[in-house]
């Protein structure tokens, strides 16, 4: 199929799959995922999630309260600075997860504030088959998430089942979520 883009002639089109995500093949042991973009940690962030989570410790909502401590302003849930981490690794670590099996050695290695912008990074500690399972296989990394600054602030290591490729069945035309038929399709190319 073509169309004409804006009078200037035809084009062709095409469907192209687009990203998604590792399979168990694709981890190796030492190789470390930088994942893409940072993220501002607001303060509607924290007193949303405070009060989601009914987290009553008044160093994250009450700022008279957290001006007297050693930090002398309102420091960020730490549960919401490792949803955050774990979320930002989703892309690179368990797009094709289809279960946690856990999250271990939890470290707040330095606080996080308002205004503080959060980097993440996993690294493949170990892969190993699933005995139980043959189209899974089980992938251990060690997420580790920074401050604007460079200083680490959470360090976790979290353990997905993560799909073979042979088990997959994304495409083009129906990628991971999408209903079978919507949007463009092979034979409108």
């Amino acid at each position: 199929m073509t169309d004409r883009a804006d009078g200037d002639g035809d084009r062709e089109r095409r469907l192209v799959p687009g990203w998604e995500g590792r399979y168990y093949e694709d981890f190796a042991v030492g190789d470390v995922y930088k994942h893409p973009y940072g993220r501002t940690v607001t303060e509607t962030d924290n007193v949303w999630f405070t009060n989601l989570t009914m987290n009553v410790n008044p160093m994250h909502f009450n700022e008279a309260y957290a001006a007297e401590t050693e930090f002398g302003e309102r420091l960020v849930d730490g549960t919401f600075v490792i949803a955050l981490a774990v979320g930002m690794s989703v892309v690179d670590v368990s797009m094709n997860a289809t279960a946690n099996l856990g999250y271990d050695s939890i470290r707040h290695h330095a606080p996080v504030y308002h205004g503080d912008t959060i980097f993440a990074e996993s690294e493949v500690l170990e892969k190993r088959e699933s005995s139980s399972r043959d189209h899974v296989g089980i992938v251990t990394t060690e997420l580790r998430a920074y401050n604007e600054s460079g200083e680490k602030v959470l360090s976790l290591e979290r353990t997905p089942m993560v799909l073979k490729r042979e088990h997959a069945e994304p495409s083009a035309a129906q990628p991971t979520g999408w209903p079978e038929g919507v949007g463009t399709q092979p034979e409108d190319c």
